[in-house]
């Protein structure tokens, strides 16, 4: 037999490596990667859909129209009328 394989080198780990407490460290490792992962994946989804920035407010669009010329003055006013 070998020295230690006797009940008295067993210790509290049980004798199978980790034991309870490496099996929890090794859960709440593991748990952290995913986590991690997760939140990475979800942070690169929302930055690749929202590459435009945030969503522009109507009455600017209808501002930025005007000023290029898209729409005459008669069209501005009638159109920020609606809006507001």
């Amino acid at each position: 037999m070998m020295p230690g394989a006797g009940m008295m080198g067993w210790g509290w780990y049980g004798g199978y490596g980790m034991g309870v407490v490496g099996g929890l460290l090794m859960l709440l490792f593991w748990g952290l990667i995913i986590v991690g992962l997760v939140l990475g994946v979800r942070w690169l989804w929302d930055h690749g859909r929202s590459g435009t920035g945030p969503a522009e407010a109507p009455l600017d669009i209808l501002k930025r129209r005007y000023a290029r010329g898209e729409i005459t003055k008669e069209e501005f006013e009638r159109m920020k009328q609606d809006l507001l």
